[in-house]
């Protein structure tokens, strides 16, 4: 869960946050809320409904199969258009040692590195993918948690800047802010997707998505907080590399900086490491289903790698990459906002799809105080996925739903055979030329 929410995003945040001043604090404070109310959603849903998948398997029991497909198929692009999204800000803390000057082709090459590893890593097994994240996550605390108790004595409120610099209306500047900062939180429901290989997931999954996403709030928010403090307004905004940035007015020279860039790499090497695995995940449950491609479903080796899950996810983020270099300007915030879009969807749907079976079945099997507090956090997080998808700007909802909706053609190309196997077994299901016929067999009247 940590190692999942916690990449490189929170290390390049502050400065795609900056642009809108110390307000984005406050949309940080409510995605924060927002995330929260998910989490426990997301725990309600995987005690009723146990297994891998997690918001594709919601979306299919609640709505039935297209649902469950569109699901799947929008986390999936989430999942690995996210990866980009992580390997642009790992590059950042990369060329705090290479590439000192930004050259496009050498970032190019680094952040093919950054994806790649990670996939062979995921090739090699389950076993190792869990021990590499918990060698990870333990390196990348370290920085973060520094920057979120110690890092905060050093906040000066010079360095802040204008409340809300973005030039617009507060409200526009939440919601813009809101948008960026809930990247960082997509993984909140990384626990429920890998459900079928976690030990008593009725007891853990909700455990670990609840209580890992109070610990990422706490790190993200009071950290945030100390790098905006520490480093000046004009500065962070242009900044690639914020933390390193405030470590270094911090402490005086770059040793510090250095070490917190070193830590980053760690971070995003262990985040690309878990969302490889969970590019495979949630489609190889659809496949499963018949919902994908069947060649998701294949496995190999004892710990039944879905490796073609893995490798068509990392070509896939390879070459958005690629093509966001050579075209975006702000390439760390073009990448996420799309990444943010075609997750809300998934969040969205998982959210009704709760709240559907609470007004259904709620009274039966849940006593009235469970049931109010349930409803209430429910709506919560379906009032939040909504706000979300309206902060992401006209020109994100347009290309995310672009994207999305290319599932459909995908979704009759899936199920056709399906359809055609079952017309054939059951030929009386088939309509046939009524002319053949004889009226006089066909009707009971003489």
């Amino acid at each position: 869960m940590v190692g999942s929410i916690i990449g490189t995003g929170v290390f390049a945040l502050p400065s795609a946050l900056a642009p809108y001043g110390p307000i984005a604090l406050v949309a940080f404070v409510l995605v924060t809320v927002g995330a929260l109310a998910l989490a426990v959603t997301f725990g309600r849903l995987s005690e009723r409904v146990p297994g891998s998948g997690g918001p594709y398997v919601y979306a299919r029991e609640a709505f039935g199969e297209f649902a469950g497909f569109l699901t799947a198929w929008s986390y999936w692009i989430t999942a690995w258009a996210g990866n980009a999204a992580i390997v642009v800000a790992w590059v950042g803390y990369v060329e705090v040692f290479v590439n000192k000057g930004h050259h496009t082709g050498a970032s190019i090459a680094i952040a093919l590195v950054g994806l790649w590893v990670p996939a062979i890593v995921n090739l090699t097994g389950v076993r190792n993918i869990g021990a590499f994240q918990v060698v990870t996550t333990v390196l990348k605390f370290l920085p973060l948690g520094f920057m979120a108790t110690a890092g905060l004595l050093f906040v000066k409120a010079g360095n802040f800047g204008a409340f809300n610099a973005s030039g617009g209306s507060a409200m526009g500047a939440i919601s813009a802010a809101g948008a960026i900062a809930l990247f960082s939180y997509i993984g909140l429901e990384t626990a429920s997707v890998a459900a079928g290989r976690v030990r008593d997931p009725r007891r853990n999954v909700p455990r670990a998505t609840v209580y890992g996403t109070l610990a990422c709030a706490a790190i993200y928010l009071l950290g945030t907080l100390a790098v905006f403090g520490a480093v000046p307004h004009d500065q962070l905004t242009s900044s690639s590399a914020p933390f390193t940035d405030a470590l270094n007015n911090i402490a005086g020279g770059h040793w510090a900086g250095n070490l917190v860039a070193v830590a980053a790499i760690i971070s995003g090497i262990g985040a690309l490491n878990g969302w490889t695995m969970i590019c495979a995940e949630m489609p190889m449950a659809a496949a499963r289903d018949g919902l994908f491609p069947p060649v998701f479903a294949a496995t190999r080796g004892r710990g039944e790698v879905p490796a073609f899950g893995i490798v068509s996810a990392t070509v896939l983020a390879s070459v958005l990459t690629v093509f966001s270099y050579t075209r975006f300007t702000k390439v760390f915030t073009e990448i996420v906002l799309l990444s943010v879009l075609t997750a809300v969807i998934p969040y969205l749907v998982s959210a009704a799809a709760q709240l559907y079976w609470l007004v259904q079945h709620g009274r039966e099997q849940l006593d009235r105080r469970r049931l109010v507090k349930d409803v209430t956090v429910t709506l919560l997080a379906l009032a939040f996925s909504y706000w979300s998808i309206q902060g992401s700007g006209y020109q994100t909802v347009y290309y995310g739903l672009f994207t999305v909706l290319l599932g459909i053609p995908a979704y009759i190309w899936v199920e056709r055979p399906h359809h055609g196997a079952a017309a054939a077994a059951d030929p009386a299901a088939v309509p046939g030329p009524a002319a053949e016929t004889d009226p006089a067999e066909a009707s009971p009247l003489p």
